[in-house]
């Protein structure tokens, strides 16, 4: 037990620090404080599971390589699991290789910015901008022409497909 401990903390560490970067350029001085979306913690747990409560309301983490939206690509949008706010379109999704789903922009106006000081670390942490949920972190190491990895917590998304469209 305690080596599979250990497997995990080194995991999440080489993981954390492989991930490290900064992006100022999306950080919002001023800190918001209310949503549309508020629920007390309470009500937060009776519509979460336990792994979702501890990312979304605890800006907890999953483990990388495990989430079921880390290696999806199908045509879709990605919603907030906390509220159904539509954040990420599947068009900017790509393998970042990672461990967690990675997109180059997020839907204009869905997300907040927050500097992140935690694990001896400067992030730019995103939250869902209709209920303050912890998504992940935004890095400016991506490779597309943005120059923006948006690194996602599966468990922090639903994911809606897109109807194909008929072919006659």
């Amino acid at each position: 037990m305690k080596r599979l401990l250990l497997t995990w903390v080194v995991t999440i560490t080489v993981s954390l620090f492989s991930c490290q970067g900064q992006n100022k350029k999306h950080m919002d001085s001023n800190k918001k404080t209310t949503y549309k979306v508020t629920k007390t913690n309470e009500e937060w747990r009776q519509v979460l599971t336990d792994e979702a409560y501890h990312v979304l309301r605890e800006k907890g983490t999953e483990r990388p390589h495990t989430g079921k939206y880390n290696l999806h690509f199908d045509k879709g949008s990605y919603n907030c699991a906390a509220c159904g706010a539509k954040l990420f379109e599947s068009d900017t999704k790509f393998q970042s290789d990672c461990g967690w789903p990675s997109f180059d922009n997020a839907i204009k106006g869905t997300i907040e910015y927050k500097e992140d000081r935690t694990f001896g670390m400067v992030r730019t942490e995103i939250l869902c901008n209709n209920c303050g949920s912890h998504l992940g972190h935004v890095f400016n190491d991506g490779p597309t022409q943005t120059g923006l990895r948006y690194c996602v917590n599966s468990v922090s998304l639903n994911f809606n497909s897109k109807p194909e469209k008929n072919k006659e």
